[in-house]
């Protein structure tokens, strides 16, 4: 009896912090304190997240991937996390910036990022980014807004940063990068302004083993949660220059050399 009263237990409080997290999120408000206690390994993170999608009647349209940083991916056992990017978030570039809205008193920040569209195929799950280039056919230059009512969402660790839609609060998606390019993603420099100052500069080739190395790892993760993969899902595959704090009224420009750039405006 006393393991199915903590089952209970634990299964109630991951209602109550997803519920939370849920409720701010619809509201706009902020939270000063993590509702509940902190997850602390990946199951109990993921857990609140499938919970808070379950609570919450909107479509996903994708997903972000993060980095989980040393000394976190060894006590963790992976170096990346996933979050949702609900379908009335991401946006496509049109003449005029678009605006991302961000949560007053939580945590904003903008990151420069590849775009890619996933196209599920009926064959074993990749175990490879060149295989996992064959579950996509679209790849794009764009922004991540990264944001969350809870403004320790980061520092508190990648756990939190997963109980809570993994930190996303909307994707840009700019022009398409050609075929012929995806096998050299890592030679393409890419820049972060916000307010025409330059913050991060850097190229793929920093991140782990790249766009389609967090495309495999997506894929997994998901197949691991019975998430069935839809076609035309978009993934926002790490941040290239680094994670960079945005207030309302920044204005963020993510330039991808020789293919274009993506301008977002924080309100």
């Amino acid at each position: 009896m006393g393991h199915v009263d903590e089952r209970k237990k634990v299964q109630s409080e991951v209602r109550d912090i997803a519920g939370a997290f849920v409720a701010a999120r619809r509201s706009g408000a902020a939270i000063r304190e993590f509702p509940g206690t902190r997850p602390r390994d990946l199951a109990s993170a993921y857990a609140i997240q499938d919970c808070a999608l379950s609570l919450w009647d909107r479509a996903v349209g994708g997903w972000k991937v993060g980095r989980i940083n040393p000394p976190g991916d060894a006590l963790l056992g992976a170096d990346r996390l996933v979050g949702p990017a609900f379908r009335d978030t991401i946006h496509t570039v049109s003449r005029q910036p678009r605006e991302f809205g961000v949560f007053h008193g939580g945590f904003a920040a903008a990151e420069a990022e590849f775009m890619l569209r996933l196209a599920p195929r009926d064959a074993p799950l990749p175990t490879t980014p060149q295989e996992a280039m064959d579950w996509v056919d679209e790849v794009r230059i764009g922004i991540e807004i990264a944001s969350s009512p809870y403004a320790r969402i980061n520092a508190d660790g990648p756990c939190v940063t997963i109980s809570d839609h993994g930190n996303n609060a909307g994707l840009l998606l700019g022009p398409a990068v050609p075929r012929a390019q995806w096998d050299r993603l890592d030679e393409i420099e890419v820049a972060l302004a916000i307010d025409a100052e330059t913050v991060g500069r850097a190229t793929t080739a920093t991140m782990l083993d790249g766009p389609f190395g967090a495309a495999r790892f997506l894929i997994a993760n998901l197949a691991s949660r019975g998430i069935a993969l839809e076609a035309g899902w978009w993934i926002s595959s790490g941040a290239i220059t680094g994670v960079h704090p945005v207030s309302p009224g920044s204005t963020v420009t993510a330039g991808f050399a020789g293919l274009g750039s993506v301008v977002a405006v924080i309100v």
